[in-house]
């Protein structure tokens, strides 16, 4: 194979990187304008966490719903007309359905606009990391799959310091949906510069494949399975808890300290970054089972010292959020060097798609969950994320289930 690193790599790269990136800066809008959002729904002034509480677990399950069924659509797509097209349109498509939220009145505005949205951002991830992995040399892997995950944490940390810097108030909100439109202008470039995967165009140069049907063939099956887990208890652990954090700060402090809620965001968002870049190195010096498993660990302590201590907002508040966004996020790293070594080129975007976004879905039942937990407690985000939390110890057992793939070139 060629070790080279050329133009054509670091084209794939940019692209790959800022579709993310962007990606993730869409994905951080909702926390940041949710509370703002709904309470300037709720027109009888009563029950207003209960109401602001089920409104994000349900919107945030329509998100991830749609996510799911993008990736299944998107990955699918890639593997038929190319990573490169493929993933011009799921760009598109997230950029123009987050703008539209500035038009939304009521909740169930939004969370139709957020579904068809995350239609989009749910293939990006499949089809970017699949183009990046396939085009550069094996031995830059585990850092390029830090980066990627660090990309969509970039975005995350981008969308807090717009709202650390203006508040977001429910008398603002909505101008925060069309800074969303701006990744539209990405799709031309990504069109006009970026080259297609050889690896695919060799695969589709073989003839017709059946991408889905080979992910869930008898070869690939265990696989499947246990990256489906795997991306379920990373997605659980963090949308269902971890993305409350800047609702939970806004309850907390939000009528004296309106902008804590970004600041909060921003602090998750940079440990993020950090624990994306640390968790595939990690991955590829330990390997990816023990990798893993120190990742679940590490994400249970600091969740439970987050959500269990009974902190109050503050500098010891805030370094467990930057810990907790670190640890929790790590993941995101680890799933881009080791979900493409899972499945050959012709089915890997599918099979990629299939395993993180059918996450998105057991994602989208905990949303719900956290929802209600919420309610159940009394407006009580704390002990809704002790509670959520606790899957990680799932993700401690499972590893050790799956083939360890330190070392080994992708499969063809």
């Amino acid at each position: 194979m060629d070790t080279r690193v050329g133009s054509a790599q670091w084209k794939v790269l940019l692209a790959a990187f800022g579709g993310w990136l962007f990606d993730g800066f869409e994905m951080g809008l909702f926390p940041i304008v949710a509370r703002p959002a709904l309470q300037s729904m709720h027109h009888d002034g009563s029950k207003v966490d209960a109401f602001v509480g089920a409104w994000m677990g349900n919107i945030t399950a329509l998100f991830l719903l749609g996510a799911a069924a993008g990736g299944f659509v998107f990955g699918w797509l890639g593997d038929r007309i190319g990573r490169v097209r493929a993933m011009a349109l799921s760009i598109l498509m997230y950029s123009l359905f987050t703008g539209l939220g500035y038009f939304a009145t009521e909740p169930w505005h939004l969370g139709i606009f957020r579904f068809i949205a995350a239609l989009g951002m749910g293939g990006e991830w499949s089809l970017g990391v699949a183009l990046v992995m396939e085009y550069w040399p094996d031995r830059w892997r585990p850092l390029l799959a830090g980066i990627i995950g660090a990309a969509a944490n970039v975005g995350f940390l981008l969308v807090a310091i717009v709202g650390q810097t203006v508040s977001v108030t429910p008398d603002s909100w909505r101008w925060m949906w069309l800074v969303g439109i701006l990744p539209s202008f990405l799709v031309f470039l990504i069109l006009l510069f970026v080259p297609e995967s050889e690896r695919w165009k060799a695969a589709a140069a073989k003839g017709p494949s059946a991408p889905l049907r080979e992910v869930f063939s008898r070869a690939y099956l265990r696989n499947t399975l246990l990256g489906i887990a795997f991306a379920s208890i990373a997605l659980i652990g963090t949308w269902a808890s971890v993305q409350w954090i800047p609702v939970w700060v806004d309850q907390l402090v939000g009528h004296t300290m309106p902008k804590a809620k970004a600041f909060a965001a921003m602090l998750s968002a940079l440990g993020a970054i950090t624990g994306c870049i640390i968790g595939p190195l990690l991955g590829g010096k330990m390997g990816r089972r023990p990798a893993f498993f120190l990742l679940c660990v590490s994400s249970l302590v600091t969740c439970g010292i987050l959500y269990r201590t009974g902190l109050s907002y503050g500098l010891m508040f805030q370094t467990m959020v930057f810990l907790a966004g670190a640890t929790t996020a790590a993941f995101y790293g680890w799933f881009p060097l080791f979900l493409p070594e899972l499945f050959p080129t012709r089915a890997r975007a599918t099979g990629q798609g299939v395993c993180y976004n059918t996450g998105r879905v057991f994602a989208a039942a905990g949303a719900v969950l956290g929802g209600q937990l919420v309610g159940l407690f009394g407006g009580d985000y704390a002990r809704m994320g002790a509670v959520i939390t606790l899957i990680y110890l799932l993700g401690m057992v499972l590893i050790w289930f799956v083939p360890e793939t330190k070392g080994k070139p992708l499969p063809e």
